[in-house]
């Protein structure tokens, strides 16, 4: 018997053509018709009239809201029918998150906030089993392992290059087993993993909602048009042709698409009259079984088939979806929210920390920050795929939701410092704006290090005098640029950069006063041709600034002592006076040997080697030179040989390949005039009211030149600096004598191989801790070993007072986690054990007097 799972199903973006608000509400049906409140009440309506339905719902951002906004009654409803797995969960983040530019502490992050919503208001019944990621697109070997470690039995998504299709139908390896770590013993991060078979629509000509033209089952003979044999031959000649690829005698079929069951009645009238009707060609000997799923069910009949599957090691990228159209300019598209969504994940996990660090008196909520974050995530918002008005949306909820969390940095800051004084925050550095230390002649910087190990950080302060003395720092007085001056407009108006290195505790701050010493001229910048060489060891920076063009401009630095050559970029407006779009690229070359093999990052964690026109588990037909050798670079990127190794580290998700030998490039910044006929109906050419004539966007790029067999415990540090930087904050005159000027939230750092990923508050007597191996088991011959911390001398303001151990989402608890067992084609394959691995802990906690 042929088994058939119908899986109603609805996907929500969480934002894309309208915004999140509009979304559910139902507002702005000019743009796209979708309302989510009314598709969840059209659901329930429906599941409570016949319970053969079934239905999966995703997206937690949405659902949450609805929940929020019903009767106990009705609440009492839906925890019946999530209880019978009439409705269910999948996937259950807050939202469907993008797989090339989220960051996997991000992601992480999402995860935990959904899961735990569902897990608190449904318990067992409501935590989902199998990851979907349905609308993606490509995907990420890190997304695979986390999955894993979350506790997923399986991962189903809809989207992948149509040549990897293609063969993949022909071997029948739709199904697969992905290992998706080369660090973690098999299985930690082994996941099922299916690929559907319409993408995630209904088989053509099955299409039941108000949104579709697709014929109803018209089933009464009397009646004209009566169409029932047509629609179960049809039927039978889909299934019969999709279990052809597969391997199994079950198939699933997705029964819905984009914002559908907003008149449920339309879908589940229809598809109860399918089920009916094919079944009952049984007794005509058709074997044929169709019935009402989930892709939980359905995985679990796949499981139970006792198979081998095909195993898979690399990820999903690039996809293109023909030929000539390769989904690999998003991985850059939008760099001023991908940076932007970078700073508030930093500012998050400080502010994080800090409620945790501060005690009671710092805890004021942002609940608001979070959800943006997490609702930042989506496949359409980090990723740049959405319209216009809503990555301005995305952008706004940031912002506000930054306002809330400076209110819980001010507290705890208050609380350790013993100083009340107002803290200023000046989020506009990067174009050398704050109102304070332009105007001051007295002022303190405080500077807060999210990370578990001391940092030496560059701070670049706008100021208008010629001369400042910095408590135990040295500090040097340049002129700002001409590119800072044009990029800023009217918004500032020093004439200077304050330019001082600061070193700041493992998860701690330290405090630097600043006086004016000297007002006056600014001091004239050196015009002169530069210099074919640029080292540095006594002054405080050194530093070229390079004009390509009227709008694209670069600045050189090399500070004291640095690890590593900072290139800071601005571009734009990119012109369009020819009415031609622009790509704008920065590219190295090096006469490093490099046999077409590049290295770029996976969400920002493991490393996976690339091959120009190469995929490792098909016969590639190369239609696309650029486009299609563009890899998503998270955080890092790089090439080597035996002996040298040049080490790109991002300050946001970009994209870029090693398109000739030697040579890396990374995509900057993207104007465009045409839309790309893929749902948006709008070109990427961004403007704004201060950019009229188009966006200029300003970044950072760290360049490594440490050889192969260290260059890991370079990248990696510096890496971490760029997604988790310093805070700076601002007090205006003279610091409170008895003012504590540092503090360590740790009684001693962590060895290099270990990152305090998250310290978050969970409830009132426990936090919520990870600690992470970061090193891969090939990537350090000093790092890549185990690490054994002790958590009763971790903190120096928290006595541990007990401690169990949790999947990565913190769901479910670690010794309780039990997944299905796969068995890969080949062997394991595989020796090492736990390295590159992240530990997550429930913490009991008191806060004790500062140690430090």
């Amino acid at each position: 018997m042929l088994n058939v799972h119908l899986v109603p199903h609805t996907h929500d973006d969480v934002g894309w053509l309208k915004t999140v608000d509009q979304y559910y509400y139902g507002d702005r049906n000019d743009i796209q018709h979708a309302g989510v409140q009314y598709i969840l009440d059209s659901v329930v309506d429906q599941l409570l009239k016949n319970p053969d339905r079934r239905f999966i719902y995703v997206e937690t951002a949405f659902f949450y809201r609805w929940w929020k906004q019903q009767s106990s009654s009705m609440q009492q409803t839906v925890k019946q029918l999530v209880n019978e797995g009439r409705l269910e969960f999948v996937n259950g983040g807050w939202c469907m998150s993008d797989e090339a530019t989220t960051h996997y502490s991000a992601v992480i992050d999402q995860m935990t906030m959904g899961l735990r919503f569902l897990n608190e208001t449904f318990g067992p019944c409501g935590r989902p089993r199998v990851a979907w990621h349905i609308d993606p697109f490509g995907h990420a070997r890190e997304h695979a392992s986390m999955f894993a470690q979350m506790g997923y039995d399986g991962f189903f998504f809809g989207r992948l290059d149509y040549q990897d299709r293609a063969r993949r139908m022909i071997d029948k390896e739709q199904e697969l087993l992905w290992r998706a770590s080369d660090s973690l013993t098999p299985p930690m991060a082994d996941l099922f993993t299916g690929i559907l078979p319409n993408g995630y629509n209904p088989p053509q000509g099955f299409c039941w909602d108000q949104s579709c033209d697709d014929p109803p089952i018209r089933d009464d003979p009397d009646l004209e048009d009566y169409n029932v044999d047509d629609v179960v031959n049809r039927f039978l000649t889909i299934a019969s042709a999709q279990a052809a690829v597969y391997k199994t005698n079950h198939i699933i079929m997705t029964m819905g698409s984009d914002f559908q069951y907003e008149n449920a009645n339309l879908w589940y009238k229809n598809l109860d009259k399918l089920i009916h009707y094919v079944n009952a060609q049984q007794a005509n000997g058709i074997k044929v079984n169709v019935l009402y799923s989930t892709p939980s069910c359905y995985l679990q009949e796949l499981h139970r088939a006792n198979l081998t599957w095909s195993l898979k090691t690399d990820d999903f990228f690039p996809y293109a979806d023909d030929a000539h159209d390769f989904w690999t300019g998003y991985f850059t598209s939008r760099p001023a929210l991908k940076r932007y969504e970078r700073i508030s994940n930093s500012n998050l996990q400080t502010c994080n920390q800090l409620e945790v660090l501060g005690g009671p008196v710092s805890r004021n909520g942002h609940f608001g920050e979070v959800k943006a974050m997490a609702v930042a995530q989506h496949h359409d918002a980090v990723s740049g795929t959405e319209k216009q008005h809503v990555a301005n949306d995305y952008a706004r909820r940031l912002a506000n939701g930054w306002q809330h969390c400076q209110v819980v940095v001010s507290n705890s800051l208050a609380a350790l410092s013993g100083s009340s004084a107002q803290r200023i925050y000046c989020d506009n550095l990067n174009i050398s704006v704050c109102p304070l230390t332009e105007s001051s002649k007295k002022f303190s910087v405080n500077v807060y290090n999210p990370l578990a190990r001391p940092v030496t950080w560059p701070v670049r302060l706008p100021v208008n005098g010629t001369a400042y003395t910095v408590s135990d720092a040295k500090g040097k007085v340049v002129p700002v640029s001409r590119a800072t001056q044009e990029v800023r407009r009217n918004w500032g108006f020093a004439v200077n950069e304050l330019v001082f290195q600061v070193q700041a505790p493992p998860l701690g701050y330290s405090t630097y006063s600043v006086s004016l010493v000297k007002d006056g001229p600014p001091p004239t910048s050196t015009k002169h041709r530069a210099p074919t060489v640029i080292q540095n060891k006594n002054s405080v920076v050194q530093e070229v600034r390079q004009w390509f063009a009227p709008w694209v401009s670069q600045v050189v630095r090399l500070y004291a002592d640095s690890r590593a050559l900072e290139l800071e970029w601005t571009v734009g407006p990119l012109p369009i006076d020819d009415s031609l779009g622009k790509e704008v690229i920065t590219r190295l070359d090096t006469s490093i040997k490099t046999s077409e093999i590049f290295y770029t990052d996976s969400n920002g964690r493991e490393v996976l080697q690339r091959k120009k026109d190469f995929r490792p588990t098909w016969h590639l037909k190369q239609s696309e030179p650029i486009a299609g050798n563009y890899y998503p670079i998270n955080s890092r990127a790089f090439i080597k040989d035996d002996v040298d190794q040049l080490t790109v580290v991002t300050d946001r998700s970009q994209g870029g390949g090693s398109i000739h030998n030697g040579s890396l490039e990374i995509m900057l910044h993207r104007r465009l005039l045409y839309d790309d006929v893929r749902g948006v109906g709008e070109p990427l050419n961004e403007t704004s009211n201060i950019f009229p004539e188009g966006l200029v966007v300003r970044g950072r790029l760290l360049l490594s030149l440490d050889p192969p067999p260290t260059a890991a415990d370079t990248h990696r540090p510096l890496a971490q600096e760029m997604v988790l930087q310093p805070l700076l904050t601002f007090t205006d005159g003279n610091l409170n004598p008895h003012t504590q000027l540092e503090f360590s939230g740790l009684q001693a750092a962590l060895p290099p191989a270990v990152h305090l990923l998250t310290l978050t508050q969970w409830d009132k007597d426990s936090v919520l801790l990870r600690l992470e191996h970061q090193f891969q088991s090939w990537e350090s011959k000093v790092n890549s070993q185990p690490v054994t911390i002790n958590l009763q001398k971790l903190f120096s303001t928290l006595e541990v007072l007990g401690m169990s151990e949790l999947n990565l989402s913190a769901n479910q608890w670690k010794d309780e986690m039990i997944r299905f067992d796969w068995k890969p084609q080949t062997g394991t394959g595989h020796t090492h054990t736990y390295l590159s691995n992240i530990n997550t802990f429930l913490v009991q906690t008191e806060n004790v007097p500062n140690k430090y």
